[in-house]
């Protein structure tokens, strides 16, 4: 086996408009790109730093480099495990490293992992978190186009939010992410008030690590967990708490890891979503791979920038296409 070399890099890319949530606006994402390169043969991989762990793309670039010599050497996914722990820099490792491997065996990734062909998906197109006026004029100008819709939550004042949405998206379906901020509020009434909107799955409705204040709560919308989910290691304390996880391959460290994950969180009787940071079609295409089968998708990343790749998913409203991206296997 050839030394191989690695370049990893930090790329800005702007939003279109903003992206605001909870905790704050954001008008650009930075991203890090690895690539790995043995001859001809280029292995690509995109990740988004957890900012809510600590995370920056400074961070992450030099976790990345922090192992160059042992990647060079020719270390694989499975020694990758040992040598970061989750995150948004082992993501993009194993995300090259997939694009690697496939390529050397000459044939497409999710034959590598032994996937069945993928897919069309359809993805949540998320609302931004604001005034009541402002979402339902988004959610207007989203309907039609995109049949399912994610909205931000922040707590106070969720329910008109939410009612706001209804009256701009009557037929699409909802899901929200309460973004932690429940904690200290009444889940079951809070979630009984979207149930009458419609809301299909509530994400992180508490603070990850408080999950224990969801004992006893009977919900009558599903609750998921977001943040209080990142790896198989987390799925005892969500079980008979939450009905769905959301998996990030920047929270779990990679296709390697969220593949496990999902059978393991499938054999324990949950559901499972699927999600993404802010990121590039690069960022998402091994993640489309461990959606296909979810319950739900949230994959619109590089519909929230300005622009995407060039060589990207083909979205047609909510429906994203793998066929024509030309990257990643």
């Amino acid at each position: 086996m050839r030394p191989l070399r690695l370049d990893a890099r930090i790329e800005r890319w702007p939003v279109a408009g903003a992206f605001v949530i909870a905790r704050g606006s954001k008008t650009h994402v930075d991203v890090v790109v690895v690539e790995l390169a043995e001859g001809d043969r280029i292995g690509r991989g995109e990740a988004t730093a957890i900012y809510y762990h600590g995370e920056s793309a400074e961070s992450v670039l030099a976790q990345v480099e922090s192992v160059g010599e042992a990647i060079r050497a020719g270390a694989g996914r499975g020694a990758l495990q040992a040598l970061l722990p989750r995150g948004a820099a082992r993501n993009a490792l194993d995300s090259a490293l997939w694009d690697l491997d496939a390529k050397r065996a000459g044939m497409p990734a999710w034959r590598l992992a032994g996937l069945a062909t993928p897919q069309p998906l359809t993805t949540a197109y998320t609302i931004s978190l604001g005034e009541p006026v402002e979402m339902e004029a988004a959610a207007r100008r989203a309907s039609g186009r995109y049949p399912l819709l994610k909205l931000k939550l922040a707590g106070e004042g969720d329910d008109a939010r939410v009612a706001a949405v209804r009256r701009g998206a009557p037929t699409a379906r909802l899901i929200v992410d309460a973004n932690e901020a429940w904690t200290g509020r009444d889940v079951a009434a809070e979630a009984a008030q979207l149930a009458a909107h419609g809301v299909e799955l509530i994400e992180q409705p508490v603070k990850a690590g408080e999950d224990a204040l969801l004992d006893g709560v009977v919900s009558p919308v599903p609750l998921c967990a977001d943040e209080s989910c990142q790896d198989r290691t987390d799925l005892a304390r969500c079980v008979g708490r939450y009905a769905a996880i959301n998996i990030k391959l920047d929270k779990a460290g990679g296709l390697t890891e969220a593949l496990a994950l999902a059978a393991e969180a499938r054999a324990s009787g949950l559901e499972i979503m699927v999600g993404c940071m802010l990121s590039t079609s690069l960022g998402i295409a091994p993640a489309f791979l461990a959606a296909q089968g979810a319950r739900w998708v949230d994959l619109d990343g590089p519909l929230l920038l300005s622009k995407d790749r060039a060589d990207g998913f083909r979205f047609e409203g909510g429906t994203m296409h793998h066929a024509e991206a030309r990257f990643w296997g």
